[in-house]
């Protein structure tokens, strides 16, 4: 994994190694070297579409998610997650996600009511993750800098520099983050940062049968995630905080919270 700390000597590295001629007129901005994706954007922003009329909450990305990035499968905590939605006849809204839909959907129980199918008006299944926020309030409250943003704009912690205090997890809109039992520190979807800068696809991406997942570059015209969030209609979750998600989705349904 690339951490805050790797970023930082890395950028560090290349000004010990810049040899300016004593000719040389140009005043370089210490903070542009330091920091170039505040002054010039990358080639690369990732972004994210969930299409919800796809999605059968087979659980299969959860699986795969866990597995991948070391989360402990008999946990009722993961990276990513999928919600059952029921709407009843009566216009009340049943919302559960047992293990983090896990093991999928198999029973017509939902928390501790059981539904009739005759009473309900539509059923839907909404995947979940973190947003990758353009405007991370994650980045703004972490006292120690262990919550950072990557010029190609995803939101990582270093596990190395994160201490555990909880602010990110409690500032978070969405509900994404949560301490890992194991390195009790923060802990998020990094869409599989470590696979997609190797030009793989996320584990969950690649473990779901039915397309409802995509990953792509947001500036790329031509890529299919791209064109998908140009030329239809998406939304965004909570779109009202002002947080600018980075995740869009396809056929999302009002009662979605």
């Amino acid at each position: 994994m690339i951490t805050r700390r790797d970023l930082i000597k890395n950028a560090v590295t290349g000004i010990a190694g810049i040899a300016l001629p004593l000719v040389s007129v140009k005043i370089i901005n210490a903070a542009e070297t330091l920091f170039p994706d505040r002054f010039e954007k990358p080639s690369v922003l990732w972004g994210f579409v969930v299409d919800t009329l796809k999605c059968v909450g087979c659980g299969l990305c959860v699986k795969a998610c866990k597995e991948e990035n070391e989360i402990p499968y008999n946990t009722p905590i993961s990276r990513t997650w999928v919600e059952r939605y029921i709407i009843l006849k009566d216009g009340r809204v049943l919302i559960d996600s047992p293990d983090a839909a896990r093991d999928g959907y198999t029973s017509q129980k939902v928390r501790d009511t059981v539904v009739n199918p005759e009473n309900i008006a539509k059923a839907f299944f909404v995947p979940k993750l973190c947003n990758q926020c353009e405007n991370p309030p994650c980045v703004q409250v972490c006292p120690v800098g262990a919550t950072y943003k990557t010029p190609d704009g995803v939101i990582l912690v270093d596990r190395t520099w994160c201490i555990g205090c909880g602010y990110c997890i409690q500032s978070c809109p969405y509900g994404v983050r949560f301490f890992h039992p194991v390195h009790k520190v923060a802990e998020k979807c990094t869409f599989c940062y470590h696979r997609i800068t190797k030009g793989m696809k996320t584990a969950c991406v690649e473990a779901c049968p039915f397309g409802a997942r995509q990953i792509g570059n947001l500036r790329d015209r031509n890529d299919p995630v791209a064109k998908i969030i140009s030329t239809e209609r998406v939304a965004v979750l909570k779109d009202a905080y002002g947080t600018k998600p980075q995740v869009y989705y396809i056929g999302l349904d009002e009662n979605v919270r």
